[in-house]
């Protein structure tokens, strides 16, 4: 039976949030509540549902697409007509691309981002646990991870920073080398703040500690990466300790003028110190860069830095396209040689057949006291020719056929017992 691939789905190019969230499927991923079950043309599925996609990847013994829409519009409590000006739908290879861009994270919000990967394989493990998942899901999504290592070993498509955050600590790195004996502090509780002490603590920072105007923010976020939080009135005192600052406030004027940081060097004998201001308006005095051993950088530093690296980033997929591209015909062959698999055994099942019955028949000439001798063997040998040549001589001389017909198949025998030498096999021989 033949199997068809097909994907459909929506992301944060072709919707808003309102939008993915209206139609998202995160609550059914699970067993007894399964968006897509296997019944009717489906046999395998799997539910991609993020915060910036959702889609359905299913195989079936058709072209799926319009059941999915049709399956997924009613779960939304809602109509085929308004989920459609949303959706891209992508069919046999162009799926198993997608599938791949997807896991590569060359089809992500943030080129070269990592987390979708993460994403891919919880959704995979989703559709196994649920019985969902069959040969060939199993096949193309153990497939997609292989594609994104590769990706990922032999491009550098996720070696440079390509947000702000990712850039104000890449940048601290660079100055300050190993990050296990250096300090940071967070001013500011927001989602910058936040993203900051992510990367500050993938990069091995060894404490970070949090001011904010309202403690009760700056404890929360400082306990969700085992930090410390400071009330804004010790902002001063504290900060000696640190080495690195980053600063993300709503503040209208700056909170860190020249002759506080002229102190604190001071307080710490000249050590080194980086500040990273990507506040607007600008939390820091920009006069503070004069100073020996500051390093001060502001949000349009870090953008000039985030562009330079995405434009790399961007020159890195078009070599992980590539990659890809050779995966999917890897995976397109595979596909082809499964669906052709049991019309070879049935073939070699056939010539077994007609084989066993003769070589039956002359076992029992032998057994009759005929003996054994070339004669024998001759008339076995024949018998087995004469049979598996029986069904393609047939079908050549149907009667009724055209011309063209009657060429057209011709050819097509011809091609497949090689009568003409042109396979690879056939010149060997």
């Amino acid at each position: 039976m033949r199997n068809f691939i097909s994907l459909i789905g929506l992301n944060h190019r072709t919707a808003s949030v309102d939008i993915r969230e209206k139609f998202s499927l995160s609550e059914f991923c699970e067993a007894g509540n399964w968006a897509i079950p296997c019944n009717g043309p489906i046999r395998e599925s799997l539910i991609l549902s993020t915060c910036n996609r959702v889609e359905i990847l299913a195989i079936g013994s058709e072209q799926l697409d319009n059941h999915l829409l049709s399956v997924w519009a009613s779960i939304a409590n809602s109509s085929i007509n308004e989920l459609l000006p949303y959706i891209y739908t992508f069919f046999n290879k162009e799926a198993i691309k997608h599938i791949f861009s997807v896991a590569s994270s060359i089809d992500s919000m943030v080129l070269g981002e990592p987390q979708i990967l993460g994403q891919l394989k919880k959704a995979y493990r989703n559709s196994v646990d649920t019985g969902h998942s069959g040969l060939i899901l199993n096949r193309l999504l153990h497939k997609s991870f292989s594609v994104a290592k590769r990706v990922r070993n032999e491009t550098a498509i996720a070696a440079n920073a390509v947000s702000i955050s990712y850039a104000a600590v890449e940048l601290a790195k660079r100055i300050f080398g190993e990050m296990a004996t250096h300090k940071a502090m967070l001013i500011g509780a927001g989602e910058m703040a936040e993203l900051a002490a992510m990367h500050l603590l993938q990069a091995g920072i060894n404490e970070i500690i949090v001011v904010n105007r309202t403690l009760e923010h700056g404890v929360e976020l400082a306990q969700k990466f085992s930090g410390r939080a400071v009330s804004f009135e010790k902002l001063i005192q504290t900060l000696p300790e640190v080495d690195i600052i980053i600063t993300s406030t709503g503040s209208q004027e700056p909170i860190l003028k020249l002759n506080d940081v002229k102190n604190i060097l001071k307080i710490r004998k000249n050590r080194p110190m980086f500040f990273i201001d990507i506040a607007v308006p600008r939390d820091i005095d920009s006069a503070i860069n004069q100073l020996d051993n500051i390093y001060l950088y502001d949000i349009d530093d870090l953008k000039e830095v985030v562009e330079d690296n995405l434009s790399a980033r961007q020159n890195e997929a078009e070599k992980a396209k590539k990659i890809i591209d050779e995966e999917v015909l890897d995976f397109s062959h595979w596909l082809e040689n499964l669906q052709s698999k049991p019309t070879i055994l049935d073939l070699i099942d056939r010539g077994r057949k007609i084989a066993d019955e003769e070589v039956e028949k002359t076992l029992k000439r032998i057994s009759h006291g005929q003996g054994i001798n070339r004669q024998a063997l001759e008339v076995m040998a024949n018998a087995i020719v004469r049979k598996l040549n029986h069904d393609p001589i047939m079908f050549l001389k149907e009667e009724g056929m055209s011309r063209e017909g009657a060429a057209s198949r011709i050819g097509l025998v011809r091609r497949v017992f090689n009568l003409d030498h042109q396979t690879e096999q056939g010149k060997r021989h």
